[in-house]
């Protein structure tokens, strides 16, 4: 029997308005930035215009990078709430897929844009195995304390051992695919942001991560501390971990010609759950030029591919799919991603220059097989 398991960043997936733009252009779209706006009142109703006339097109694209998927389970990142999940699927996926994912999980984290980690389940697998609920679990409440992970390098960032180790959460998820236990753990990383005090954003923002990182591992190991460890349990990590191992380094143009430089990074969050074989990052199956996820830019002179969307499989899941390899779904990015030559799909219909899309980032799906 077997399962398939997608991640996605949604980028955004809201039912509401944000009007925090209005104080911190930060947070303004770059269409308002264009304008004179003098009070609140005409920011809310220019937002309000804006976000209406640019989510249509922006969630059929996203809804068809999900039907692209034929995912059985769908981890999401940057979901509102079950309300904004409820309206995606009737007035976008629905169209795409049918009656398709009618179980939704979520639960509210600590992101303060109220942007979480979501999963959608059918009711059976695509091969009519029933997919059971069990249970769920939030560890966003998890202190630095808690796990003893606090350190000089986070007490540099202003961060207090008292505060809470994930900026969204750590979503653990306990189904049964027909007799076979699997659990997942769905989560979002601490973004990079842009450079700041004269480092780069990843670097500056690192320590945050491997701190997630080191909370995840301990979750894990934990969840299956009675059970004869987490070795020989089915389990994946999935999600946005905004970091990466390896980047694509992109250079020339389009009358020279680009090239495409793949570069190792000597630190990684990701070397936190992969040391040792803990666990298993499938898409490193695929060849080093195909690995990426997301087309990251600030300009010619700093341009890469990178993959930043992960399944990562316990070491029995990789071992019973030693040969499984994910897909990487690119047809949703934008039109300006500089694709290396032998890669370059069909995207889909109405993408934009940079919008619509689906989302800068790809989903991830593969197929596990449950022994």
């Amino acid at each position: 029997m077997s399962v398939r398991i997608a991640t996605f960043n949604v980028e955004n997936l809201m039912n509401r308005f944000d009007f925090s733009g209005f104080k911190n252009n930060l947070n303004k779209d770059r269409t308002l930035q264009l304008f004179q706006i003098d009070d609140l009142e005409q920011y809310r109703q220019l937002e309000q215009a804006r976000a209406i006339a640019h989510a249509d097109d922006t969630r059929q694209l996203t809804a068809l990078a999900v039907a692209e998927t034929h995912a059985d389970i769908l981890c999401l990142q940057e979901v509102d709430n079950v309300g904004a999940l409820n309206a995606f699927e009737y007035g976008y996926l629905y169209k795409m897929v049918g009656e398709g994912y009618r179980h939704k999980y979520m639960i509210e984290g600590n992101d303060s844009r109220g942007i979480d980690v979501a999963v959608l389940m059918r009711d059976e697998t695509r091969h009519g195995e029933p997919i059971e609920f069990i249970g769920m679990t939030s560890h966003a409440h998890v202190t630095y304390n808690d796990f003893g992970i606090h350190n000089p390098e986070l007490a540099l960032l202003g961060i207090e051992p008292h505060e809470r180790i994930f900026k969204r959460d750590c979503l653990e998820i306990d189904v049964r695919i027909g007799d076979k236990p699997l659990t997942l753990f769905v989560i979002h990383f601490k973004s990079m942001g842009p450079p700041r005090n004269g480092t780069d954003g990843r670097t500056s923002t690192m320590p945050v991560r491997l701190a997630e990182a080191k909370a995840v591992r301990r979750i894990v190991e934990n969840k299956f501390s009675d059970s004869g460890g987490a070795e020989g349990k089915r389990w994946v990590i999935c999600g946005d971990f905004n970091d990466y191992r390896e980047r694509i380094i992109i250079g020339g143009d389009t009358l020279a010609g680009y090239t495409f430089s793949p570069v190792s990074e000597p630190v990684s969050c990701l070397d936190v759950l992969l040391d040792g074989g803990f666990c298993v990052n499938l898409v490193e199956r695929r060849a080093v030029m195909d690995r990426w996820t997301l087309y990251h830019t600030r300009g010619p002179d700093e341009r890469h591919l990178c993959q930043l969307d992960y399944i990562l499989a316990s070491p029995a899941l990789a071992q019973s799919n030693a040969t499984v390899l994910p897909d990487i779904i690119r047809r949703g990015q934008p039109y300006r991603t500089i694709f290396p030559p032998d890669q370059k799909v069909e995207l889909f219909p109405r993408t934009g220059w940079d919008r619509p899309k689906a989302s800068d980032h790809c989903p991830v799906a593969v197929t596990l097989n449950l022994v």
